[in-house]
């Protein structure tokens, strides 16, 4: 490994040698024990080798209120089976065969922060390259100043990735930052397999997820952004389709002319294309602004719980509201927004809405094809921030979506940080930011410690009726004091007279002029 200048604050971790890069990769995959760990000894489950340490280890994936999860069954059967070639030994086979896993390794580079930084970094890579369905097999670090213009890596240990890649057989190799056209190609050259980059992944990984059909066109339009200024075009694909000396000495007439590449063909179909998706995307979200215009006029409060991806958000909804949703153990599991009904335990009606997930370095291609299904986040009165406090850097997850919420201004929204898996984490770093976020509350959406506690900061957290009234309401009018009785109004007191039923009640402004005529001037 070439060394570098340290320029960086941690001098001392950044003169590793290769030994020491290796001990962190093999941390990261999980292919050692942590020294000291007794666990296994006293009975308790031991670490599962081989998975990436960004997914949850909790034996327990799911709850008695995230339902019957058929969603998630279905979604299993289509998985990948590991182990398995696609090559047949008896053509009798065939009904029987299952794709292999894709073979990845990982590339990255350390150019600021600190080494437990980078281990984040390619935990969380690891962990997107297995929820798009492949096999991590090494990974590489290297300690830069600044990426290659080139090759990313650099030369050097571009040749040492190669080495990697052929020793372990792998297929792809999965690059932990966004790659110009020109380093993918050129590192491409050099490894002699697919090269994709830590958008691509993500892309793909919301290409499997989307269920609806505004999901997948926001999720078809990104990848289409995407691909945009990295088609490629080998051989006859960048010849011309007619004109100049071919057209004018052969085809004949009509032909004559410079012509279109086979590239530049792709490229207008693909700009067609996404006008088109532009447009169907455009036509749907009147539906949804209809529905939250309605949520608006009958003055119905909204929550939306957000948060990093594999936070618990899901957990948490199906937790609060019953709703069944699907629940994985797997980033981006869930894409598309659920909205359900909830109560407080005073009565007072309100929504809760499930966004999707977000993550650091989140594609802006993404932001912007989501970007409808996020404005849920900035319409809501309350956002409830979910972080997973197990999680080796839930500092970096709570940065890494308020970016996000600048990016739809939603920052201007109240805000809850919802301290989730308490029962998987350190009490320390659950100190920690409890002392950092002054409003929290510590939860586990999978146990169902601190729910009261946050149904009761919603409560107090949503916008509730301030006006007071005191009515007379005659018996007739039975369809009144039924209105009061739904979530738009606080009941104060209840007396029923002679002359109709006299209640002293907190309601809304837009309900209060309803009501004028039925004050009472006693």
């Amino acid at each position: 490994m070439t060394s570098q200048p340290n320029t960086g604050p941690d001098s001392a971790a950044q003169d590793m040698s290769p030994a020491e890069i290796q001990a962190v990769i093999d941390r990261i995959l999980s292919k050692d024990t942590p020294a000291g760990n007794t666990a296994h000894a006293a009975g308790e489950p031991s670490s599962v080798l081989g998975k990436a340490q960004a997914i949850s280890r909790l034996d327990e994936e799911h709850s008695t209120y995230d339902g019957d999860q058929q969603d998630l069954a279905d979604r299993h059967a289509r998985r990948r089976i590991g182990s398995l070639s696609t090559e047949l030994e008896d053509v009798t086979e065939v009904e029987y065969r299952q794709l292999r896993l894709e073979r990845v390794v990982l590339a990255g580079l350390w150019t600021e922060g600190t080494l437990a930084d980078a281990e984040n970094s390619l935990r969380e890579l690891a962990a997107l390259a297995e929820t798009a369905g492949s096999e991590v097999l090494d990974g590489i670090v290297q300690r830069r100043q600044k990426p290659d213009p080139g090759t990313f890596l650099g030369s050097g240990k571009a040749q040492e990735l190669k080495d990697i890649v052929m020793s372990t057989g792998a297929d792809t190799v999965v690059v932990d930052a966004e790659l110009a056209p020109s380093q993918r190609r050129s590192l491409e050259d050099i490894v002699k397999v697919k090269v994709i980059d830590r958008t691509a992944l993500i892309l793909d990984i919301f290409a499997q997820h989307a269920k609806s059909r505004e999901g997948k066109a926001q999720v078809e339009l990104a990848q289409l952004e995407y691909l945009l200024p990295r088609l490629r075009g080998w051989g006859d694909s960048m010849s011309r389709q007619a004109g100049g000396q071919v057209g004018g000495a052969g085809a004949g007439m009509g032909s004559r002319g410079p012509g279109e590449t086979k590239i530049e063909l792709d490229r207008r179909r693909i700009r067609t294309r996404m006008a088109k998706l532009r447009r169907e995307i455009a036509a749907m979200k009147p539906a949804r602004e209809t529905k939250r215009a309605n949520r608006r006029r009958n003055a119905v409060p909204s929550v939306a719980i957000a948060g990093y991806t594999n936070a618990g958000k899901s957990s948490l909804l199906n937790r609060l509201t019953d709703a069944g949703v699907l629940v994985e153990n797997a980033l981006f599991a869930t894409l598309d927004p659920t909205v359900r009904k909830a109560e407080t335990s005073d009565g007072l009606g309100y929504t809760l809405a499930d966004t999707v997930g977000f993550v650091r370095s989140l594609p802006t291609q993404l932001v912007e094809a989501f970007r409808s299904t996020l404005e849920e986040v900035a319409d809501a009165d309350l956002i409830l921030h979910v972080v997973d406090v197990s999680h080796p850097d839930p500092e970096g997850q709570i940065a890494a979506v308020r970016k996000v919420f600048s990016e739809v201004d939603a920052r201007k929204v109240p805000e809850i940080i919802i301290l989730n898996k308490a029962d998987a984490a350190d009490p320390f770093v659950i100190e920690r930011l409890k002392q950092r976020e002054p409003r929290h509350v510590v939860v586990s959406a999978r146990t169902g410690e601190g729910i009261p506690e946050l149904l009761t900061a919603i409560s107090g957290g949503i916008p509730r009726p301030s006006v007071k009234l005191e009515l007379m309401i005659p018996y007739n009018r039975g369809d009144l004091l039924s209105k009061l009785h739904e979530t738009d109004a606080e009941i104060v007191s209840l007396d029923h007279e002679e002359a109709g039923t006299r209640a002293v009640v907190m309601v809304r402004e837009g309900f209060a002029a309803e009501l004028d005529s039925f004050i009472s001037n006693d």
